[in-house]
Formats: C-alpha cells, structure tokens, sequence
C-alpha cells in the first residue's frame, strides 16, 4: 500500500527497502559511572542516520544498508563487526588506508554518560579527521545504489551533512541522486553545537538545511529550517517549515520536557497531507538511556508509512519505539515490533510469562 502524499516503491520492487548516509562511531559507555572516573568502558556501535538503519532491519525486519566510511585496522574491523550483527549490509563502506596514527583517517568516539536525576546526560565526542568526514563527492556511485539495486527509501540528516564541507555536498548529491530514481527521501536535522561551534555555528546549520530541504520529502525535526522562533509551538515551526518548503510531504518531531535525566514528559506530533497528527502522551516517562530515543522515533515513523499506516498510527508507532529504544543501554534499539504494538495498546508494564 502506498499513500497519495507520499509515493512509496512496492516492497519486494529493490534490492533495499532503506538506505542510509552517515558516520558509524564507537560509544564509550562507562555504564552507570562517570567517563572522568571510570576503568572500563561498554562498546556500542551508533550515529544518528545509522541508527535508523539498524532499526529497520533489526526491529522491523526490513533491508538496510550504510555508506560510510572506515580506516582498514582494528577498529575500523570492530566497527564492521558491530555494523554486521545489527543486520545492516556492510558492501557500501568505503575504506580508508591506516596512516599509523589517524591523522588523516580514524574511527570517530563517543563518550556518552547516561545521566540520573540532577545530573545530565552527557556526550563528549572524539571524532577530529574520521574516515566519514572525508568523504567526497563523486566517491559512491549512486546510480548503482539507487539505480542498478534501488532502493525504497533514503535516510540521512544533520550529523552527518555538519561534518565537513565535503560531507555537506557528499549529502546534496546523494539525495538529488535518491530523488532522480524514485526512493523517498528523509532528512532529520539534528543540530549538534559542538559541530558547529567553529564553522559559523546554529545560522550555517540553518543555511545548510535550507539548501537541502527543497530536496527532502520527510523531515524530522522543526526547529533550525523555518522562521519560526526556536523554544517556541512545535507546531508553529512545522507550519513555518511547509511554508518555506511545500515539497515536504511529511514532518515529524518528538516534544520532550526533562524533568530529571530518567524522567521525561515525552509525546510526539506528526504533518502529513494538511493536517496535524499527535501521539499519546506520556508524562513522567522513566528513562534508562536517552541517546537515540529521536533516531527510533525517526525509524518507527519510516516503517510505519513503509507498512502503509496513516499518519496517526505512523506517529504513534514513532513515538512507542522512542520511549522503548530509551529504557536500554545503547544508542540502538532493542525492540522488537510486538514490544512497540503492545506499548501502543497497553499500559501494563507488568511481567510478561
């Protein structure tokens, strides 16, 4: 089934139904210690755009694949390992020769607390001259990815667009290339400070997502495209956003109000077609692991549409696998598509045996 808003290739009709754009990094997870403190680290696989592939395939049974790029040693070898067991097809990776020391190509890290109560979650990120960010124009052939083997829908988004200016017109090309052969395009903006602090900072992003936007058919995200003020309605900012861009045939975000760092008001609100569609809301929602809870909204919006829901069960499907994606450690989700329908359902969180 497919929707009159946004045309969606039949399943079954490509070599891949979702395909994303962006830097695969190592999380460093000192579990419920401090990275200043702690002696041993958890190892997880995650970034923003590849996030969203990892959901489809592990949770929603879908084909995905990343492009990225990794350095030809160990660590780039572990990142490919981790990549493999979250089902994501690893033939689209670019490798980079080992310099010795990552000078010009390395694995990005992520260090990342978890928070609790007062104190904040918190990212601390180490990713100077990563194999990503040096990706350039004409290096993938992506009339073989989206011609040759197709593809249904092509994902990638702020994070990886802020990296360099070469990732930034790698992002262009992929997605005019992903919208000259038929696949939806998604796009989430995903600002980060620290990745732009030294190049023009939140008025560059802005510049940057109002040259891509006009290519996009999803967005997720409202804040950093429009005119509207940020802080403000995100209804507001999504109207100002199909204003500015009427090619958007969808635009979705999470609205979060923290309480603590494991107590979250957490809901979403999703456009398509004229009309607004809200989830269910959840205040005082208990939150293990914060980081990714926007990456399997942003997944569980996709499949939904992919799977032919409305908009208002697309938006709950969202929402649902955010808030589940947040009671475990990790970026990635751990859920599974009968865990999201019963949080749909049912409130009972009690024993299931």
């Amino acid at each position: 089934m497919t929707h009159s808003f946004l045309p969606i290739k039949p399943a079954g009709s490509t070599r891949w139904d979702i395909a994303a754009l962006g830097e695969v990094m190592l999380r460093l997870d000192p579990g419920e210690g401090r990275v200043r403190n702690t002696r041993q680290f958890q190892v997880w696989e995650g970034g923003g755009e590849y996030n969203l592939a990892r959901a489809a395939s592990k949770c929603f049974g879908l084909s995905s694949t990343i492009v990225t790029a990794l350095p030809r040693n160990d660590v780039g070898w572990l990142v490919e390992d981790c990549i493999s067991q979250g089902g994501v097809d690893t033939s689209h990776i670019l490798w980079r020769d080992f310099d010795g020391i990552g000078r010009e190509s390395r694995v990005g890290l992520n260090f990342v607390e978890r928070g609790f109560g007062l104190r904040s979650a918190r990212g601390v990120s180490d990713r100077g001259h990563s194999a990503a960010s040096g990706i350039r124009p004409g290096e993938v052939d992506w009339d073989k990815v989206f011609g040759t083997q197709g593809v249904r829908w092509f994902h990638t988004g702020g994070i990886f667009a802020a990296l360099s200016e070469t990732t930034a017109e790698v992002t262009v090309e992929a997605i005019r290339a992903a919208r000259a052969h038929g696949a939806v395009v998604s796009f989430d903006l995903n600002y980060r400070a620290s990745l732009w602090a030294s190049r023009g900072g939140s008025a560059a992003a802005r510049d940057l997502n109002r040259a891509i936007a006009p290519h996009v058919d999803v967005l997720f995200g409202a804040e950093g495209l429009g005119s509207a003020p940020s802080g403000g309605d995100p209804r507001a900012a999504i109207e100002s956003a199909v204003a500015d861009f009427p090619n958007l045939r969808v635009v979705a975000t999470t609205c979060r109000t923290a309480h603590s760092a494991n107590t979250n008001d957490w809901s979403a609100i999703l456009h398509a077609d004229g009309a607004f569609h809200a989830s269910r809301e959840r205040p005082g929602l208990d939150i293990l692991d914060r980081v990714g809870g926007g990456d399997a909204f942003a997944s569980g919006v996709c499949w939904a549409l992919m799977a032919g829901k409305t908009p208002a069960e697309a938006v709950e499907y969202g929402a649902a696998h955010g808030a589940l994606a947040m009671t475990t450690p990790g970026d990635a989700s751990m859920a599974r598509l009968d865990e999201i329908e019963r949080a749909i359902h049912d409130n009972d969180a009690g024993v299931i045996r």
